[in-house]
């Protein structure tokens, strides 16, 4: 009786073959540009305290209330795969005290997110984001210099977007702000969503996030937090789209954007991109100037975004100037021992695959072109005696027998 085959879970898809090609390109490239503007690279668990998540993402959000990968581990712990980076991230700052140490933080992140979902186009119940988050720093110019790196990434993977922002206020302007909108909510409280009921009770503002449709026409006519601004956070959005104006920056204002996460204040932004069907939102972020202190930090200003990398590995564009890979093949047994002490030296600066099983000359084109390599370099009895190295550019088609130092 055979035994049946073990497939991975539903939403949880391999990487390999193009994708993987994409994949890397992408964390490369984007890590590079990362590091460009001052970010330094921080890891953290895929396993946290539930707590954690609760107290950050914030409980009324559809994330704890529905997609979280939540068990007893075998110590009593309440533990959970992390659906998101942020608050791992400020959980590091805390527990490392840098909140107490003063000064400016710069982080950039990757790795998978666990989120319980209907898996879809663009939504895994495994993904993989790309984050950066900075602390320490509650200037405006901070704002716009995130979004202009997200741009920056975008515009290198030749990634068309449109860019909306909003101001979300602050503990100033916000109760005012939420008071007037369930007010507003009241009046036709029972044409809403269940979700939507359920939130005005727990957190109004989120219930301008709901995608049922018959909500987002009810709410047409609702109050915009930006006619509410107090007058701090209207000088700073304004600013905001002051300095987005003067680098060439297209924008639109979105009041209904509140972004998933209850943690956000002042500005919240998100790209999007219509090439990739209904999961249009491809990276989003704002401010979090309270999350360190509802974390048990002491009060920190911080800011970051995230970009959902599946999302965008269809839209990836690579640049075609590519880097030799050099083959190696033996036509010989006795040259295997040289053919290893050559790829050291070559792989210090370029791709190099060895075969190591000794084949004739045509085998090894056969091998060399579907390793998609640009050199072919053989050596055999010949060459070993001669000290020479027979090389061919597969690009160029010009082949030459050099010394084996010159190679």
């Amino acid at each position: 009786m055979s035994k049946k085959n073990i497939q991975s879970l539903r939403g949880m898809n391999d990487i390999l073959g193009k994708d993987s090609e994409l994949f890397t390109y992408f964390i490369e490239n984007a890590s590079r540009i990362a590091r460009n503007y001052g970010f330094s690279y921080l890891e953290t668990p895929i396993l946290e305290e539930t707590a954690l998540f609760k107290r950050s993402v914030g409980e009324s959000s559809d994330i704890v209330n529905k997609e979280m990968y939540q068990f007893i581990d075998k110590g009593e712990n309440d533990v959970c795969l992390r659906p998101e980076g942020t608050a791992g991230v400020v959980r590091s700052f805390i527990q490392n005290k840098f909140d107490r140490a003063g000064g400016t933080y710069r982080w950039y992140y990757y790795g998978p997110m666990f989120r319980y979902e209907r898996p879809q186009k663009g939504r895994l119940r495994q993904f993989h984001q790309f984050g950066c988050e900075v602390f320490g720093v509650s200037s405006v110019y901070e704002d716009a210099n995130i979004i202009m790196m997200i741009k920056n990434i975008l515009d290198f993977f030749q990634i068309k977007f449109k860019l909306q922002l909003n101001s979300l206020g602050c503990p100033q302007c916000m109760p005012v702000y939420r008071d007037n909108l369930v007010k507003h909510l009241t009046d036709f409280k029972e044409e809403l969503c269940e979700d939507c009921n359920r939130r005005i009770e727990t957190n109004p503002i989120r219930v301008l996030d709901c995608k049922n449709e018959n909500c987002q026409k009810l709410l047409y006519n609702a109050p915009k937090i930006t006619n509410n601004l107090c007058a701090k956070c209207d000088i700073d959005f304004v600013k905001l789209k002051e300095i987005l104006d003067y680098n060439n920056i297209e924008y639109e204002i979105d009041s209904n954007l509140v972004r998933g996460l209850d943690y956000y204040s002042q500005t919240a932004f998100e790209f999007t991109s219509s090439e990739i069907g209904a999961q249009s939102a491809i990276a989003g972020g704002g401010r979090y100037d309270r999350l360190v202190e509802f974390l048990g930090g002491r009060q920190t200003a911080g800011i970051g975004f995230a970009i959902g990398i599946e999302r965008l590995l269809e839209l990836v564009k690579i640049n075609e100037t590519k880097e030799d890979v050099i083959y190696l093949g033996a036509l010989d047994e006795n040259a295997l021992n040289l053919l290893t002490k050559i790829a050291i030296e070559k792989r210090k600066n370029t791709k190099t695959i060895i075969e190591y099983s000794p084949r004739g000359f045509k085998k090894h084109f056969q091998i060399a072109e579907k390793s998609e390599a640009t050199i072919v370099a053989l050596i055999g009895e010949n060459e070993l005696n001669d000290g020479t190295i027979y090389t061919k550019n597969l690009v160029t088609q010009e082949e030459k027998t050099i010394k084996i130092e010159d190679f």
